[in-house]
């Protein structure tokens, strides 16, 4: 891994931005980069991921359907839609959204924490309501008790689902 640190921050202008690169072999996806910085006086924090060879537009699609489909492994870049069609639930890229590799647990847990706050922040008690049974669908999911379908479109190729259950299409 090579580290560069105290780079000037794009955010706040302190000196005390840290860049990494990183690079791994990952099992049935190839070579990836991974990139990322901090800083450690306004905490802003990004990542990304990029293939080494260069991939065509592709849509993952995984149906969950037990426990041991948490340990899954996930790709997914900075570009890429994350979705669970079923739930209504969706990730959308922009300017915050990351690249990482994680698993299928670790991105129910993403969707999991950013519901958690929408029902603690939530004012009207329909919108509570309405979290914790997302919350409540999220963990039958996890346990495998729900099924539902995970799908990861990415325009540059550089996510994946790693799983020979995955169905993999190219998009248009």
């Amino acid at each position: 891994m090579e580290t560069i640190e105290n780079e000037p921050c794009p955010f706040c202008g302190g000196k005390t931005l840290t860049l990494r690169e990183d690079e791994q072999d990952i099992p049935y996806f190839g070579k990836v980069f991974l990139f990322s910085m901090e800083c450690s006086s306004c905490h802003v924090n990004k990542s990304d991921i990029e293939a080494a060879e260069r991939k065509d537009p592709s849509r993952y699609t995984f149906t969950i359907s037990k426990e041991d489909d948490m340990k899954i492994r996930i790709v997914k870049s900075s570009e890429a839609t994350i979705k669970l069609p079923q739930l209504k639930l969706s990730v959308t890229p922009g300017p915050a959204s990351e690249g990482y590799v994680s698993n299928i647990e670790g991105v129910l847990n993403r969707f999991y924490d950013v519901i958690e706050k929408e029902r603690d922040t939530a004012e009207d008690e329909a919108d509570k309501t309405k979290a914790k049974n997302l919350l409540k669908k999220l963990k039958k999911v996890t346990y495998g008790d729900i099924e539902t379908k995970l799908v990861i479109e990415d325009p540059s190729g550089n996510s994946a689902i790693i799983s020979e259950k995955a169905v993999i299409e190219k998009l248009k």
